[in-house]
């Protein structure tokens, strides 16, 4: 399976970096197993959309968190996002 990022470990972390060229359309709304707490190292207008909800405005130093099997997607930004898990 492809992923619309790159990922690294790092500290016991998950370090994920999204493109500002990604495709919009491999953003794909999905759901993971246990719960999330993604936080912003970078990135300049990306937006976590929570099922049911509207889009959230991600912004650099803020903690996010995404609860179990919860459909989520995030929406393109105009520079790469890096999140840490």
């Amino acid at each position: 399976m492809k992923y619309p990022f790159s990922q690294k470990k790092s500290n016991g972390k998950l370090i994920r970096e999204f493109s500002a060229n990604v495709n919009s359309e491999e953003l794909v709304w999905h759901r993971d197993r246990n719960n999330r707490q993604i936080y912003i190292s970078k990135g300049s207008g990306w937006k976590l959309q929570l099922e049911n909800t509207l889009p959230t405005k991600l912004k650099e130093g803020s903690t996010y968190k995404i609860p179990k099997n919860t459909y989520h997607r995030v929406l393109k930004g105009q520079t790469s996002l890096v999140i840490e898990i």
